[in-house]
């Protein structure tokens, strides 16, 4: 009974540690992401691809008002999963560092500089009493001088650089199917490819357009662009990935 008292104790405190040396909260929020549907990001020498979840709960819900993906500056798009408040806040806050960077240097800013800005406003949640960590994992992929980066924070306010990274729902299936089929010389085109595969590998049911958000920064352009659902339904065409249910329906 003493040690379930002291552990309680130890998860109503954010910034008291266990005598183990772990943040029960920041744990519990890496939990809400993980409850969070997918995003995916996959970097390639010509660009790097944001791919993102978005199968909605209800048939009468609006597709287009579930926002994973989200334009930061020209040159940089956000990818969310678990809290979507929560990655509002950090997007919004992105969107400002951004700003200031512009009026300030006259300048983009880097992909890292914006990473490591958004990741030191995410700790200072770990150790002030009376807030909580964000329960929320980000993708902040883009091009900085022709070279295109990719990264993911964490909720404890940790920034890591991958190639190819899933977060959310299915990480572990995702990222085995990153693992497997990445290769360094991917074109951007195969980058959307495999980002919409990985996606698919836990659905039987194959995925509809409406069901996916994706976009691209390329390294020649340096500009974010989303694609629509056009396109994306020629990429899930021709990779077998479309789902049939509905027309399936219709004929019934």
């Amino acid at each position: 009974m003493q040690g379930q008292a002291q552990q309680q104790a130890y998860d109503r405190g954010i910034t008291i540690f266990s005598p183990d040396g772990r943040l029960y909260q920041v744990e519990y929020a890496r939990e809400a992401v993980k409850r969070g549907t997918a995003s995916i990001g996959v970097r390639t020498p010509e660009g790097v691809v944001l791919a993102a979840d978005k199968r909605s709960r209800s048939p009468l819900m609006e597709p287009t008002s579930v926002e994973k993906i989200h334009k930061a500056d020209d040159h940089i798009g956000i990818a969310s999963a678990g809290h979507v408040a929560d990655a509002r806040q950090l997007i919004d806050f992105a969107r400002r560092q951004s700003q200031v960077n512009r009026l300030r240097y006259g300048e983009p800013i880097g992909i890292e500089t914006l990473t490591k800005e958004v990741t030191d406003h995410i700790q200072q949640y770990t150790q002030v009493g009376g807030a909580r960590p964000f329960g929320v994992a980000l993708l902040i992929g883009g091009v900085e001088n022709g070279t295109p980066r990719l990264y993911e924070t964490d909720p404890s306010g940790t920034p890591y650089e991958w190639k190819a990274v899933s977060i959310g729902a299915d990480r572990g299936d995702h990222q085995e199917h990153l693992e497997e089929n990445f290769r360094d010389d991917l074109t951007l085109d195969e980058g959307i490819e495999l980002a919409l595969e990985a996606i698919a590998s836990t659905s039987d049911e194959g995925t509809a357009p409406d069901g996916v958000d994706v976009a691209t920064v390329s390294a020649e352009s340096e500009r974010f662009v989303e694609l629509s659902n056009d396109e994306i339904e020629s990429y899930l065409e021709a990779n077998d990935l479309l789902a049939t249910e509905d027309d399936e329906q219709t004929e019934e």
